[in-house]
Parts: structure tokens; C-alpha cells; sequence
């Protein structure tokens, strides 16, 4: 397949052999002085030479400066292509590696500005980012964030921006503080001793009376400048061509334009006018287009020659023409060939749908009014797009199309119902699903397996969007085993079909506790995924993978999240809701195992992408474990509010969450240790039999008797958890009906019976050093006099008490030149590393936050300690006898 980019050319530009840049001094020294400033707006009109500045300040011979230069396609409204490039074009610059280019669906813009933030504070050099064409990067979002960049630049980071308008850019306070240079249209205009420059180096000899007069006619306007050149070629009437030169700019450019396309070979020009309506074309489209061959090498030729032609990859195989040189060149086409543009349409959208471009296809068969065949192109692969992460892709080809063209055609109403899926608005794809169905009954044998199962992935999204976890089970077990397929294409709809059924039942039985079962299901269907090149589905199987994985081993799970989230990071998914599970699980090993900073960090990014993605299951554990942080605190009311979230989650969903009980549970236990006694027992009698003989039920009945200062009904409470005849998640229920038991035994005076009691609770707790329920139940107070004695559990132990003492108690101390401010303990965290040989990244992966909190801690310790740098802060560290106090 022809690689095809989405942007234009990341790294720095290269300018041998192209005509008309000239190294304009005077403009080059005023761009480098402003160059020195945190960030420099060059603004201007089109055609104002921004670009070529740009490019001839960053190519000079004997400059040795890091330079990321990256263009901004024409267009450009997706906000992951921009950030994917310019981290890209980054990663080019420092030499640190690639970034794989996919889309993805709920794309987290700000997440990548943290990740570009930390590649430039880790490159720790002078750094020059470059970005052109900002105006054509329409995303508001994309804009807001690059503004949050700009205004968060390392000290050595400088950024400058050319524009044709920087009214979006909100970078006053810059200013206000003198830290933003402006270059603008005035100082961008040619003098006229680089107008005669400019001539002379393309080899055109005017007198100085014409020179001059061809100045002031285009007022130092750059691409006035250059059309002239390029229509001053050959010609014996130069001086006579420029006297009569005159008009407005737009007449000049026009006018200048047709000069030049006029005088290039017929060839050339049928292939510029049948390929101009295109955003970017490479050789093989213009050759088809054309009706000729050797279109490649004209292009080349042509932006060889700075004809307004720019190539958008490394490989220059792709290229886009100058705005506008563009736009004049759509101008002839729609004069002199009408008749022929529809066809073009029609012609571009075969071949891009023969190359796999989908999106593109449908768009030119609706340039070309077929709205029918933009209809069914579109229904066919509208969700192959959406497993590509390319909803909003989907939905903006669907708003093109006129409100009756959509009437018409009833198969977009499965394009609507992903639309509708996306913005959680269940009931209304629930209707655009039946229709659909409806539809796919009618239509050709050809299409019709393709539509259904495209039906029958929305429906098993549907169902569990919805937490009706039967549903999805009786609707994988419909599915088909074995799909005749008539097509390449149908193949891989079909294999698409499986692993999208696979990642939704091994998701249900995660939800319904079958952890075994959906293992298997997550690491066939990530395996699959894989295979048919879905790396959005592969995440989203191993994302949920580790958390099917935590019975059977916190380590074990705690490694996969974080498998899962690295390759998340190098899709640039970091922050999407594809990567949530993993982030909620990983949150919920270290809350568990008290290391709530940790916790709290991947619960906080989890949450977001939760909230944004509406997937319930997900959203109830979130609320749960953010429950677990309050609680292990004695905050019940905190507690409550996220429980009671919990609850509301879980009544709009068809099905029953396993963790529901847990709810549930919890719910009664934190009303009984606030007092609220009566409430607690009212909410437990809201279950059923079923669930009231539960473990997680059990245990709140005990923690209500022991707040009725009940110690021997607690411990008969106790006793199916205890015995194991009640069903209970075999980690944390059965570690904490152990502690309540002996509290129960505490409270009846029998010392010895809960010093058995809270050994039994280590011993369960030990493998995976399980600290929380010690926290949550109070329990962690019997350690010190009926804890085991000996080395038995003595680290757990330890662990114990320092987490919860961390969680009360400020470091400080005082040195003889006076006290350093108190550190917080995730700051100390990271202050116990220091001393190692631990590079930034690897202290980050070590305490499980981003690079960027690691940074942050570290300009904070700086600031506290008084120290310079990494060296003086262990020293500083020493003398103060904070590393000795802060225990790993």
C-alpha cells in the first residue's frame, strides 16, 4: 500500500535546490533575537514569506540548534493527528524514536502535552519547537491545549509559531510579562535590496528602475514577489511585463497564477487542474487523475522548483499544493472543466476505497452528489472506522449528508446508532438499531452478513453500556461459529465480530466475578486483535485482562496494568478510556496494598476517562476504591458520598454487578461506625436472601453489632465468612471478617483468641501484602500488643503501621541554619530515591506516577531543601536526617 501522512514534513526542512528562498539577513538576525524569548507569533497574511523565513533560519550552514519543525496539514481538525505529529516530530529532533500515528477514539489532548512537556525537560538542552500553519489546526481543544504548552515551556524550550491569525492563541499573559516576541506582516515585507536579492539568485536581470518599481507594485509582498519571478522566466519583456504588473493582491495573485500555469506544459497543468480539488495527492492519484504517467516526478520537479508544490512526508511521496495556489487552481478547474468534476470525485473515491480510505472515499462521493453509494460505503465500514478509534470521524461524514439523502437511505441508521452509542444516548441506538435490522433483512445477500454483523457488534456494546450482562452473554452465544465468507473484506469483519465478542464477554464475566473464564476470553480476543491489526482492541482486552488477573495474584495483575498501560502510551493513548480498567485496577493494588498517593494518582486519570466513556461496571469500581481512601482514614462521611455514587451507577444498569454487595456492604459499615446504627440495618434489609448470606453482607451485619457494643452476635455474624460457607471475594472479605473478629474477641476480653485472629488475617493477607483492611477496620491498633511475635509477618506488619502514620504525620526537621519547610510524604517518596542510581523515568515507573508528578516533586524538594540540584538535595537530605526517616 502507498504510505500515505497526515502531516506535512516533522524534523527540520530541508531548502537546497529550491528557488526563490533567499537568507534575508536583516529578517533572519530579527527572528533569531526574537527566537531567544520563551515563544515567538510570526503572523501574517498568506504569502507573506512565513514559512520561508521559517525555513531558512532553521537551515543555515554552521547552526548547530536541536529544531522540531512541524507544518500543520490544511484542514485540520483532528486533535490526536496534531499531537501524534508534533510529539513526532519531537521524537525526530532528539533522536529519541518514532511515534506510531493510529487514531483513537476518546482522545486525551492534554495528556499528550504532558508527554511532550517531559521529552523536552528530559532532552535538558536548548530546544527550538517550530510549528507552521497553525491556522489551519481548526480543533479548538487542540488550540486550548497548545496554549497550555506554550505557556508551560521548560527554561530552555523555545517555541515559535507561524500563523496567519493567532487571535486563538491566548498568550497575553505572555506578553504582559515580556516573554512573547512578535514578528508581524510590516516586518515580513521584502525591502527592496532583497527584492533585487531575490532576483538576482533566480537568475533574473531587471533594471534598477524596473527592480525597484516591481517593489513597490507588490509592496514587499512576498508571494506577490515570487509569482513574479516564476512569470519573469525567459521572457524577453521583463521590464515591459513589470510596468504594467498592478491590481489588488487577490488580482495580483490570480493573475500571476494563470501566468504561471499558463506557461508550464500542458501535461503539467491538466495534471495540477484534475488533482487540485484533493487535500493531498501523490503520484499514483495524479497519474489516474491525469490520465498519464510520470505525475511523481513532476511533482517533485515542481516543489524542487518552489511551484508552490510541498511534499508531506520524509519520502516526499506525498504532496499538497500551496493555499493559494490551491485555490486558483480549483478556480480554473471549475471554469474551464465543470462537467469533469463530479467524475474526478468519482474516480478519487474508487481509489482510495481500493487503498483502504474508507473515510476519504465516502467524503468524495459525496463532492460528487452519489450520495447513494456514499450511504452504503459508509454503513459498511462505519464500524471497522470506530474500532479505529474514528467516531468522530463517522459522525461528521454522516452530518454531510442532506437531511433527506439520510431519509432515504435507511441504512445510515446504523451509522446513527454509533453515534448515538458514543454519546450514551442507549435508547435512541437501541431505535436506530432496530431499523437497521429492519434494513439488513432487505437489502442484497452481498451486503446483508456484512450489515449484521456490524449490528451485532453495536448490540453487544449496546448491552453492556447498558449492564445487562445476560444480554451480552445470550448474544455471543448467537453468534455464528463459523462465517462463510464471500470477500477479503467480510473475512475481516468477521474476525473483527470475534474479537469485539470476546473482549465484551470476558468483560461481563470480570463484572460477574467468572475471573477464570474471562482471562481466557481477554487473552484470546487481545491475541486475535493483534493479528487483524486492532491495537485498540488489543488494549482493550488487556487493559481488562489485569483485572481479571487480581485473585489469582496482586503482582501478577499489578504487571499486567502496567503492560497494558505502556503500550496504551505508545499509541498515544495514555489518557483514553480504552486504558481505564487497567488505570482502576492499578489504583485499586495500591490502595490496597497502602500506597494511597500511588492509588489515588491512577484512580484520579482513571475516573476522567470513566466519566467521559460511560462504561458502567467501570464506573461503579472507580466509586468504590475512591471509597477505600476516605475509609482507611475514618472519613465515613467521604466514604458515603462516593458509595452512594456507586449505588446510583448501579441502578441504572440492567444487570447486577458483582461488586454490588460490596456496595452494599461498605455502605452499612461506614453508617454503623458513624453511629448511624438504624440506617445501617436498613440498608442491609434491602437485600435478598440471596445476597444477605454473602461474605461482604456478614461482614457489615458484624460491624453493626460491634457499633451496638455487641461483640458475641459480631462474632455468630462472623462465623459463615470464618467457616467458609459463605460465598466471599477470597482476598479482602475474608481478611476483614478475621480483623472484626478480633475486635469482637478484644472487646470480650479474650486476648488470645484475637491474637489468633489477627494472624490468620496476615497470614491470608502476606502474599500480596495487603494493608487496606487493617486501615478500614482500625484494627491495625491491635499490631502493637496482640500482633505475632517474632519475625512472623514482622514487614507486613511494619508496612502496616508506617502507612498509616504516613498518612497523619508530617515529616520536618530542623538543621542548625534553621528549619526546612515539611516535606509531604510523596515528595519523601521520591526523596528516598535520590540517592540511587534511578534515572527520572525509572524513579517514575518505580513509584507508578508520570514523569511529569516526578519532575514536580523534584523542583519541590529543590525549593524546601535549598538545593541546586540532585546532589545537594541528598546531602542537604542527610544533614537534616530526612533519609533516615523516611523508610522505603
Amino acid at each position: 500500500m502507498t504510505k500515505r501522512s497526515a502531516t506535512a514534513t516533522s524534523g527540520r526542512p530541508t531548502s537546497q535546490g529550491r528557488q526563490g528562498l533567499i537568507d534575508r539577513h536583516g529578517l533572519v538576525s530579527l527572528l533569531d533575537q526574537a527566537a531567544q524569548m520563551p515563544v515567538t507569533i510570526v503572523s501574517a497574511p498568506a504569502g507573506s514569506g512565513k514559512t520561508s523565513l521559517l525555513r531558512v533560519w532553521a537551515n543555515r550552514p554552521g547552526q548547530s540548534r536541536h529544531i522540531a519543525f512541524l507544518s500543520v496539514r490544511p484542514g485540520q481538525h483532528d486533535a490526536q493527528q496534531f499531537w501524534l505529529a508534533l510529539l513526532a516530530a519531537v521524537r525526530s529532533a532528539t533522536g529519541t524514536g518514532e511515534v506510531e500515528q493510529p487514531v483513537a477514539r476518546g482522545f486525551d489532548g492534554n495528556a499528550m502535552v504532558d508527554r511532550v512537556l517531559s521529552e523536552l525537560m528530559d532532552w535538558g538542552r536548548p530546544f527550538f519547537l517550530v510549528i507552521d500553519d497553525l491556522h489551519e489546526l481548526s480543533s479548538a481543544d487542540a488550540v486550548e491545549q497548545l496554549t497550555r504548552l506554550l505557556m508551560s515551556l521548560p527554561p530552555d524550550v523555545h517555541a515559535i509559531v507561524a500563523t496567519r491569525r493567532d487571535r486563538s492563541l491566548r498568550l497575553h499573559r505572555l506578553r504582559l510579562v515580556g516573554q512573547l516576541a512578535e514578528i508581524r506582516d510590516a516586518q515580513l515585507r521584502f525591502s527592496q535590496e532583497e527584492t533585487r536579492d531575490l532576483l538576482a539568485t533566480a537568475g533574473i536581470a531587471l533594471p534598477e528602475a524596473a527592480a525597484a518599481m516591481l517593489h513597490q507594485r507588490t509592496e514587499g509582498w512576498a508571494a506577490g514577489l515570487r509569482l513574479a519571478v516564476l512569470s519573469l522566466e525567459g521572457r524577453a519583456d521583463a521590464a515591459q511585463f513589470v510596468t504594467e504588473f498592478s491590481g489588488s493582491d487577490r488580482t495580483v495573485a490570480e493573475y500571476l497564477m494563470a501566468e504561471m500555469l499558463d506557461r508550464q506544459p500542458l501535461d503539467v497543468q491538466r495534471l495540477l487542474l484534475r488533482t487540485s480539488f484533493l487535500d493531498q495527492v501523490n503520484g499514483e492519484l495524479a497519474d489516474l487523475l491525469s490520465g498519464s504517467a510520470g505525475a511523481e516526478r513532476i511533482l517533485l520537479d515542481l516543489e524542487d522548483a518552489n511551484a508552490f508544490v510541498v511534499s508531506l512526508d520524509a519520502d516526499r511521496t506525498w504532496f499538497r499544493y500551496h493555499h493559494m495556489f490551491g485555490d486558483l487552481l480549483r478556480l480554473e478547474l471549475r471554469r474551464t472543466f465543470p462537467g469533469d468534476i463530479p467524475d474526478l470525485h468519482r474516480i478519487a473515491a474508487h481509489w482510495f476505497t481500493d487503498h483502504s480510505h474508507i473515510a476519504d472515499a465516502v467524503h468524495h462521493l459525496q463532492a460528487a452528489g452519489d450520495w447513494s453509494q456514499a450511504a452504503d460505503l459508509l454503513t459498511d465500514h462505519a464500524v471497522s472506522l470506530t474500532l479505529d478509534g474514528r467516531t468522530e470521524t463517522v459522525s461528521a461524514l454522516l452530518r454531510a449528508f442532506p437531511a433527506q439523502a439520510a431519509k432515504d437511505h435507511p441504512g445510515l441508521s446504523l451509522v446513527q446508532a454509533i453515534t448515538d452509542l458514543d454519546r450514551m444516548c442507549l435508547d435512541e441506538a437501541a431505535a436506530h438499531l432496530d431499523v437497521a435490522r429492519s434494513y439488513a433483512a432487505t437489502t442484497p445477500v452481498n451486503r446483508r452478513s456484512r450489515l449484521r454483523t456490524a449490528i451485532a457488534s453495536l448490540e453487544l456494546l449496546l448491552a453492556r453500556l447498558r449492564g445487562h450482562f445476560d444480554g451480552v452473554s445470550e448474544l455471543v452465544e448467537a453468534l455464528p461459529t463459523n462465517v462463510v465468507s464471500q470477500s477479503g473484506a467480510e473475512t475481516a469483519l468477521s474476525s473483527d465480530l470475534r474479537a469485539v465478542a470476546l473482549l465484551n464477554h470476558g468483560v461481563v464475566k470480570a463484572w460477574l466475578l467468572r475471573l477464570a473464564d474471562s482471562e481466557q476470553d481477554l487473552l484470546e480476543g487481545a491475541a486475535l486483535a493483534r493479528d487483524i491489526g486492532r491495537p485498540y482492541l488489543e488494549v482493550a482486552c488487556l487493559s481488562y485482562y489485569g483485572l481479571a488477573s487480581c485473585p489469582r495474584s496482586f503482582s501478577q495483575a499489578r504487571r499486567r496494568c502496567e503492560e497494558a498501560i505502556a503500550l496504551a502510551a505508545r499509541h498515544g493513548w495514555d489518557n483514553n478510556s480504552v486504558i481505564a480498567p487497567a488505570q482502576v485496577t492499578l489504583a485499586g493494588i495500591l490502595i490496597w496494598t497502602g500506597e494511597f498517593d500511588g492509588g489515588t494518582h491512577w484512580l484520579k486519570r482513571a475516573r476522567i476517562a470513566t466519566e467521559r466513556s460511560g462504561e458502567p461496571g467501570l464506573r461503579v469500581l472507580a466509586h468504590l476504591l475512591a471509597a477505600c481512601v476516605p475509609a482507611a482514614h475514618g472519613h465515613h462521611h467521604e466514604a458515603l458520598e462516593e458509595l452512594a455514587a456507586a449505588r446510583r451507577v448501579q441502578a441504572r444498569m440492567v444487570g447486577e454487578h458483582a461488586l454490588a454487595i460490596r456496595v452494599i456492604g461498605w455502605t452499612a459499615a461506614c453508617q454503623a461506625r458513624l453511629g448511624m446504627v438504624d440506617l445501617a440495618r436498613e440498608t442491609l434489609s434491602d437485600l435478598d436472601e440471596r445476597q444477605a448470606s454473602s461474605g461482604e453482607a456478614c461482614n457489615a451485619a458484624a460491624v453493626i453489632s460491634l457499633a451496638e457494643k455487641d461483640p458475641e452476635r459480631a462474632r455468630h455474624e462472623l462465623r459463615p465468612v470464618l467457616d467458609g460457607t459463605a460465598p466471599v471475594n477470597p482476598y479482602l472479605t475474608r481478611v476483614e471478617a478475621n480483623l472484626l473478629d478480633a475486635l469482637a474477641c478484644r472487646d470480650l476480653g479474650d486476648e488470645r483468641a484475637a491474637q489468633a485472629s489477627i494472624e490468620r488475617a496476615l497470614t491470608i493477607a502476606e502474599p500480596d501484602r495487603l494493608i487496606f483492611p487493617f486501615a478500614m477496620t482500625g484494627a491495625w491498633q491491635l499490631l502493637d500488643t496482640l500482633g505475632p511475635r517474632g519475625e512472623a509477618h514482622a514487614a507486613l506488619i511494619a508496612d502496616i503501621l508506617d502507612m498509616v502514620h504516613d498518612g497523619t504525620l508530617a515529616a520536618a526537621a530542623w538543621a542548625p541554619g534553621g528549619p526546612a519547610e515539611a516535606l509531604s510524604p510523596s515528595e519523601l517518596r521520591v526523596l528516598r530515591l535520590l540517592p540511587t542510581n534511578l534515572t527520572r523515568p525509572e524513579i517514575a515507573n518505580e513509584l507508578s506516577v508520570s514523569l511529569n508528578t516526578i519532575n514536580t516533586h523534584m523542583r519541590r524538594i529543590y525549593a524546601k531543601l535549598g538545593a541546586t540540584d540532585r546532589s545537594s538535595a541528598v546531602q542537604r537530605s542527610r544533614e537534616l536526617r530526612l533519609l533516615a526517616r523516611n523508610r522505603a
